[in-house]
């Protein structure tokens, strides 16, 4: 069996680096720039297949991307015996839910309890959880 390295990205198409450049051309720098830094090293010393998956914040997927999918929907489609067009929805839905779930956490921020870190008179730092009581 093959090994397959995938590496995601998601970029602001609305960025000033990316605002110049129609969504198609940004989409492909961007896998550009993955393959030129990750694709030969995996082809030469982990000898495996590379695939940059990259994604604007707006959903659009480039093409490597698509390809990916569609290919992943098929292989879903044959193991589970379900129709392929169920299979790239059911997938589809999935990338639609983790990307949103991506962009709100940049937005807002992550919600859960986290460390915090207070300090005593002598500058040490104390991390202790604060557990929130919904009361």
């Amino acid at each position: 069996m093959a090994k397959l390295f995938l590496d995601f990205r998601v970029f602001n198409s609305r960025a000033p680096t990316n605002q110049s450049l129609p969504i198609t051309k940004a989409l492909k720098k961007h896998e550009d720039e993955k393959k030129r830094a990750y694709g030969e090293r995996v082809l030469q010393v982990e000898k495996s297949s590379f695939t940059p998956v990259v994604f604007s914040t707006s959903g659009i997927m480039g093409d490597e991307a698509d390809k990916f999918y569609k290919k992943l929907a098929s292989k879903l489609s044959d193991k589970t015996k379900q129709s392929y067009p169920d299979s790239i929805r059911y997938i589809r839905q999935r990338l639609s839910f983790c990307l949103l779930r991506t962009l709100v956490i940049s937005l807002r921020g992550h919600r859960g309890t986290s460390p915090k870190r207070f300090s005593d008179k002598n500058d040490i730092n104390i991390l202790y959880m604060i557990k929130n009581n919904s009361n």
